[in-house]
C-alpha cells in the first residue's frame, strides 16, 4: 500500500485476506463511522460495517457473510481504495487487516485523536440534558506503538500462538505484535510453537520493573521461560504495585501514570477529605492519592485484586480496603464522602451506585470510563439527580484502536462546596 495519492482516481491496494474466488467484491462509498471503529456503507438495502476504511472514501471491498447466534451478518474488508482520504497512511504492521486487533493503523495518529473526541461527542449528544457539554481534544499517548503490557493469545495445534480475525474467524499466527511492549514480544518469540498444552495464553509485563507473568503453567521441557506466576510487580509514580493474574490493570503503563495525575488534578484534594475509590482494582488511584486526603476508602469486589491491594497498601495508615460490590457498600458509609473516584468496567455503574451518589452528594466526582456510551448514560443519570458535568476529557489509552478512555468531572448543581 502507498500513502502517496492524488485527488483524482488514485488507487490504494490493501493486503488480501480471502481469495477472490471465495468471495464477492463490490464498490462502496463509506459515509460514516460505526461504534466498533469500522466505517459504514449502504449495501443490499441496509448498512454494513467495513473494516479498513476511512469515512469519505470510495473503496472496493470484500463482502463477508457469516452466521452468528442463528442470524446472518454481513460485513466487508477494504481491498482497494479508489478515492483515498488525506488521512490514510501505510499500516506499519504486516498483520493489519489479517488480524483485526488494531482497527486504525491505516489512519494518521492526529486524525485518530480527532475521531475519538468526535466519538465521545456523539455519545454525549444522545442525551438532551448533556447537550452543550464541551468535550476536550483527546489527550495523546506518548507511545503510539509497543505500549501494551498485556497480551492474550489463542493457541492452536502444535502450540502456535496468534489471534482470531473477528470477521473471518480465521486464526492468524503472530510472530511480533506492533502494539505489544518489546518484553511481551520477546516472551512470545520464546513461547511460539511450545505451548500446545493450552488453548489460551496470557502474558503480562511490568514496563517499569521488567517483571513478567505467563499463564497458565506450561510443562514443556524445551521451554526456558518461567510460567505459572501468580502475580507480577509494576511501579507507578515510584510506588510498587503487585498485580495478580485475574486483577485488572491499565494496558498502557505510561498513560496510566498520566491518568492518575489527571484524576488527582480534577479532584482538587486539600488533605481534609474523605475520598472513596469505587471499583478500585488493585488500589492504584487510592494508593497514589492517599497522601492528598485525610482518609481513603477503596471498594473492590474482586477478591484477587483485594489480596493484591492488601500487599500494596502496606505502610499507608489512612487507607482502608473493602471487598464488596460498590452498589452494596457505598450507601452504608457512616460518613458521607467528600470526593469519589468512579472507575467501573465497560458496562458502567450500577444504578444503585448512582442513586447512592445522588443521595450522599459528594463535592466532587471524577468518573474514569473506557466506554463513551455507558459514560454518557451514567452522566445523564447523575445530571438528572442534581449534578453538573464540568468537563469531559478523552484520553488515548489505546492508540491504533477505536477504544477511548474518558475522564469526566462532576459536581453538585446546588452550590455545595466544591463548586466548579
Amino acid at each position: 500500500m502507498s500513502n502517496e495519492h492524488s485527488q483524482g482516481d488514485a488507487r490504494v491496494h490493501t493486503r488480501s485476506l480471502i481469495s477472490e474466488a471465495q468471495s464477492e467484491i463490490t464498490t462502496l462509498d463509506l459515509h460514516a463511522w460505526g461504534d466498533l471503529g469500522d466505517t459504514l456503507a449502504h449495501f443490499e438495502g441496509g448498512v454494513i460495517n467495513v473494516f479498513g476504511g476511512i469515512a469519505g472514501e470510495r473503496v472496493r471491498a470484500r463482502i463477508i457473510r457469516y452466521r452468528r447466534r442463528r442470524r446472518q451478518h454481513i460485513s466487508a474488508i477494504v481491498t482497494e481504495v479508489i478515492h483515498p482520504s488525506p488521512h490514510r497512511i501505510e499500516p506499519p504492521c504486516k498483520y493489519f487487516g489479517e488480524c483485526t486487533g488494531c482497527q486504525w493503523q491505516h489512519i494518521a495518529y492526529e486524525h485518530q485523536l480527532k475521531l475519538k473526541s468526535e466519538r465521545v461527542n456523539r455519545a454525549i449528544a444522545d442525551y438532551e440534558n448533556l447537550r452543550g457539554i464541551a468535550v476536550s481534544s483527546t489527550l495523546p499517548s506518548s507511545q503510539v506503538f509497543r505500549y501494551r503490557n498485556h497480551a492474550r493469545f489463542t493457541v492452536r495445534d502444535s502450540g502456535t500462538l496468534g489471534f482470531i480475525n473477528r470477521l473471518t474467524r480465521r486464526f492468524v499466527r503472530i510472530e511480533e505484535c506492533a502494539l505489544m511492549h518489546p518484553g511481551i514480544n520477546k516472551a512470545l518469540n520464546t513461547l511460539q510453537g511450545k505451548a500446545a498444552e493450552t488453548t489460551q495464553l496470557s502474558i503480562r509485563y511490568g514496563v517499569n520493573t521488567g517483571d513478567q507473568l505467563v499463564q497458565p503453567t506450561l510443562r514443556n521441557p524445551d521451554l526456558s521461560l518461567p510460567t505459572g506466576q501468580t502475580h507480577y510487580w509494576e511501579r507507578m509514580h515510584e510506588r510498587r504495585l503487585r498485580i495478580a493474574s485475574p486483577s485488572f490493570a491499565q494496558v498502557n503503563t505510561p498513560q496510566a501514570e498520566s491518568l492518575a495525575t489527571l484524576v488527582e488534578e480534577r479532584l482538587r484534594l486539600s488533605g481534609s477529605e474523605l475520598l472513596v475509590d469505587a471499583y478500585a482494582g488493585v488500589g492504584t488511584f487510592a494508593i497514589l492519592l492517599a497522601e492528598s486526603a485525610r482518609r481513603v476508602i477503596a471498594i473492590e469486589e474482586s477478591s484477587a485484586a483485594v489480596d493484591d491491594a492488601a500487599v500494596n497498601i502496606e505502610g499507608i495508615d489512612n487507607l482502608e480496603f473493602v471487598c464488596s460490590r460498590t452498589e452494596d457498600y457505598l450507601d452504608s458509609l457512616a460518613e458521607p464522602p467528600d470526593a469519589v473516584i468512579l472507575d467501573p468496567p465497560r458496562v458502567g455503574c450500577h444504578a444503585a451506585t448512582l442513586d447512592a451518589l445522588i443521595r450522599r452528594k459528594p463535592k466532587r466526582i471524577v468518573y474514569v470510563s473506557c466506554d463513551p456510551d455507558t459514560l454518557a448514560r451514567d452522566l445523564a443519570y447523575l445530571a438528572s439527580g442534581g449534578f453538573s458535568i464540568t468537563s469531559v476529557e478523552p484520553m488515548d489509552m489505546f492508540p491504533q484502536t477505536y477504544h477511548t478512555e474518558c475522564i469526566a468531572t462532576i459536581v453538585p448543581t446546588d452550590g455545595s462546596p466544591g463548586g466548579n
